[in-house]
This record gives structure tokens, C-alpha cells and sequence, in this order.
């Protein structure tokens, strides 16, 4: 089912800072849509993942995706998902990130956000709730970029090959393979990925099965399956994997995400 909650002008304010509470269930998808002022989208529970023309992300409770004004998106909700999400005039802080990205939510940020979203409008600037927004940015861009991103190919060749992969996650078709079914050489395969995606093939796979991995444990899948279903030969070896990328074991990913 698709939907949409943004017919109320927040994302074009001219305050700096503006807040949104909006749940969804379980499979809910948004409609294509784009925003005036950028969006930092965040749910206090369950996990997004967010798809724009360029790519998509994976979005849990300790992390939230940066999407600037104007970038057509759309969200597919992982599990019922209670989203707390600011809109954030592009000039209102210096050093607000530029590109699509997603940064860590730190508690003091994740506060600042629920706060925000039970802020009267509108509001003073110089009064507590406008200092409150204030904070609320300057934590933003004290926040780290993580990879969770996944890029989108814009050659079609390489579009069906992804295709491919995302489909078939435990796919391990080799990437000469895969070039005779394109029809074209290996290494022009190889030139492909680097100048679409930013990524060799095998750290572009690896990527696509780490996210399709993140997005089994979010619904509640356990390790040993996840590893399974992507083709890892062990369930270490794909702890191994996961912890090198996000910096946790996947047991522990979800464990710092509290409830609100």
C-alpha cells in the first residue's frame, strides 16, 4: 500500500527546523515524492529503507537518512515503523551535509529529534524551542556518514546485472559469467562499475548482501539463516563480513536501538 503524509506544507517552511511524526505499518511503501527543504528521516522503531534515483539505503533505530531538498524518494517500511523526522531549511546551519547520506543517531540527537517533532509552531528562534532546533543541528553535523548505501547503475547493462543480484543475493555467478551474458568483455564490466557505482563488482555484491542482511535481521531472522540465505559458507564468515563494514557483530546491531 502506498501513502503519503506531507500535504501539510512542513517541508516547505520557512522556519528553520520543522518536525513530523508519522507511523506505518509493516510493507507500507510512500508514493515518489520530494521535498523543498532537506529531510533527515528517522524512526524511533522498525527500519526504512529508502529508495532514490540514485540508490538506496537501510535505515535502523541508531541511524537516519539525510535526503537534500528536491530529491525524489520513496520509503518501503521494514516491520510497523513509528517515524520522527525533521525538515531542515538547506541554509539554516553551515555544514549540513550536501549529498544523500546516512549518520549515526546518537542519543542526544535521537532526544533532540522527538523533541522537536512536539514543538509548537511556529516558534521563536530565540526563545527554548528555537534554541532546542539550534542544538538539534549542530549535533547533525557533528554525526558521522556511515555506508549503508547501495548506488544504482545507470548503464542498462549493468542495471539488469544488479537486478540480478538483489534478486538472487546468494548469487555467486562469477563477474567473467556474467559479462558473456551482457555481452562484453570483463573489463569492460569492470570500467562500468567503477564509473557507475564508485565500487569494484565484488565490493558492490558484497554491499547488496550486507543490506539484504541488515534488512532479514530487522524482521527478526537469525544469523544462521541470514548467512544462509546470502550465500556465506558459515555463519561467522558472514559475522566476519558484517562487523568489518558496520563495526558490530550483527547480534549486537540492533541492541542499542531503544524504544520511545
Amino acid at each position: 500500500m502506498a501513502s503519503h503524509h506531507f500535504d501539510d506544507g512542513l517541508d516547505r517552511s520557512d522556519l528553520p527546523v520543522t518536525g513530523l511524526a508519522a507511523d506505518y505499518r509493516s510493507g507500507e511503501i510512500t508514493c515518489r515524492h520530494s521535498h523543498l527543504n532537506a529531510q533527515l528521516i528517522y524512526a524511533v522503531e522498525g527500519v526504512m529503507v529508502v529508495n532514490s534515483p540514485e540508490g538506496r539505503w537501510i535505515v535502523p533505530p541508531t541511524r537516519a537518512i539525510w535526503m537534500p531538498g528536491g530529491t525524489e524518494h520513496w520509503n518501503r517500511m521494514v516491520g510497523g515503523v513509528r517515524m520522527r523526522t525533521v525538515f531542515i531549511r538547506p541554509d539554516a546551519a553551515p555544514g549540513l551535509p550536501r549529498d544523500c547520506s546516512v549518520i549515526g543517531v546518537s542519543p542526544l540527537l535521537r532526544e533532540l529529534i522527538v523533541a522537536a517533532v512536539a514543538v509548537p509552531l511556529p516558534y521563536s528562534t530565540e526563545s527554548r524551542d528555537g534554541r532546542l532546533m539550534r542544538l538539534l543541528l549542530d549535533e547533525i553535523t557533528q554525526m558521522d556518514v556511515l555506508p549503508l548505501h547501495l548506488p544504482t547503475p545507470r548503464d542498462e547493462r549493468l542495471a539488469r546485472l544488479c537486478d540480478g543480484l538483489l534478486a538472487a543475493p546468494d548469487d555467486t555467478t562469477p563477474l567473467g559469467d556474467w559479462a558473456g551474458r551482457l555481452g562484453v568483455t570483463e573489463k569492460t564490466l569492470q570500467r562500468l562499475f567503477r564509473r557507475d557505482t564508485g565500487m569494484t563488482f565484488g565490493e558492490w555484491r558484497q554491499q547488496a548482501r550486507l543490506l539484504e542482511g541488515l534488512e532479514q535481521l530487522a524482521t527478526g531472522s537469525k544469523i544462521v539463516d541470514v548467512a544462509l540465505n546470502l550465500g556465506y559458507s558459515s555463519p561467522s564468515a558472514f559475522a566476519t563480513m558484517f562487523k568489518r563494514q558496520f563495526g558490530v557483530p550483527p547480534s549486537a546491531y540492533f541492541a542499542d536501538a531503544a524504544g520511545d
